[in-house]
């Protein structure tokens, strides 16, 4: 029996969280608030099937379907089989992306040698301590302390939950940082992460946000915001600053973690995308787990060879710059 996936909207916060929030995935391609601000360009669609949670989208123009891997409890292999046929209905092998070893271990005992695998380095997630951020302690993390002390001293600040009264100035330093920062080269992918973060921050009470800002002399100087991705680990989806006030992004970062509430033990702030700046940002604040993250193929009795495979080129999961 083929299965019907329906388009993610904020009315469906609810039944995917059921599954995502008990799950062991820590990988912020599963926080809901994500799937569904990034809607409207992957398409995000989900399905229940029996005690899984199915997660469809499109990359490569719309035209191919890929999907998450299951979540739930119990035995993969029907669920696994689902969204196979399914792909096979559009033509396309079975690709499962954001698989993490946790991911990779299931299916492989379900379908011994049934997978191919192909590491996504530039798609890690960055996974770290709470309590490493709010206490920066020790050697590694001196220069986020200096820079930390040299706001205080030189800033009176007060850092402010984003209310809906706050949406419309968090968005005026969004355009600022926009203007600053995008090229040629990029102007296309901050395009769809500022209609993302647009949404997001609109849509913030349905969506389960939590965001914050640090503000100097009444004015918005940096916001961030993110939103649970399971029980006990929390994503950070959004980070922006103006960085003409030195060590604005070391204060957001300690500041936002600090009032993540208690029972979320990790922050995960997700990828770099390969980018060097990105990657030496969050490499410098010391990631407890560097989240393998994989594609996996499903393979076929019939000979693929001529099957294209993906490249780091063929898609981009969720946009981030935090740091």
């Amino acid at each position: 029996m083929s299965i019907v996936f329906r388009g993610i909207t904020v009315a469906d916060k609810a039944a995917i969280t059921s599954f995502t929030m008990k799950s062991p995935f820590q990988n912020c391609d599963f926080s809901f608030a994500n799937m569904c601000s990034w809607r409207f360009l992957y398409k995000s669609e989900y399905a229940i099937a029996g005690h899984f949670l199915l997660i469809r989208f499109r990359i490569e123009g719309n035209e191919r379907p890929v999907y998450m891997c299951p979540v739930g409890e119990g035995d993969i292999t029907h669920a696994i089989s689902l969204i196979e046929e399914d792909s096979l209905r559009y033509g396309h092998p079975l690709w499962i992306l954001g698989v993490t070893p946790e991911g990779k271990k299931q299916l492989e005992e379900a379908f011994p040698g049934g997978f191919r695998f192909i590491n996504d380095r530039d798609y890690y997630d960055y996974i770290y301590l709470k309590d490493d951020l709010i206490r920066l302690s020790g050697k590694k993390y001196q220069s986020k302390r200096n820079h930390i002390n040299k706001f205080v001293k030189q800033y009176r600040y007060e850092y402010r939950p984003i209310t809906p009264e706050l949406v419309s100035e968090c968005l005026t330093l969004e355009c600022k940082w926009y203007k600053a920062n995008r090229t040629d080269d990029d102007e296309e992918e901050l395009s769809y992460e500022r209609r993302s973060l647009t949404f997001a921050l609109q849509h913030a009470t349905e969506l389960g946000l939590m965001g914050g800002a640090i503000c100097v002399d009444g004015q918005i100087v940096a916001f961030s915001f993110g939103a649970p991705i399971n029980n006990n680990t929390f994503g950070v989806h959004v980070e922006k600053g103006d960085i003409s006030y030195d060590g604005v992004y070391s204060v957001m970062n300690y500041e936002f973690a600090l009032h993540i509430p208690d029972q979320y033990l990790y922050v995960n702030r997700e990828e770099d995308l390969g980018i060097p700046g990105l990657r030496q940002a969050k490499q410098s604040y010391r990631p407890a787990i560097l989240l393998e993250k994989n594609t996996a193929i499903k393979k076929l009795k019939t000979n693929m060879n001529n099957e294209r495979q993906p490249t780091n080129s063929s898609f981009v999961l969720y946009q981030d710059d935090n740091a």
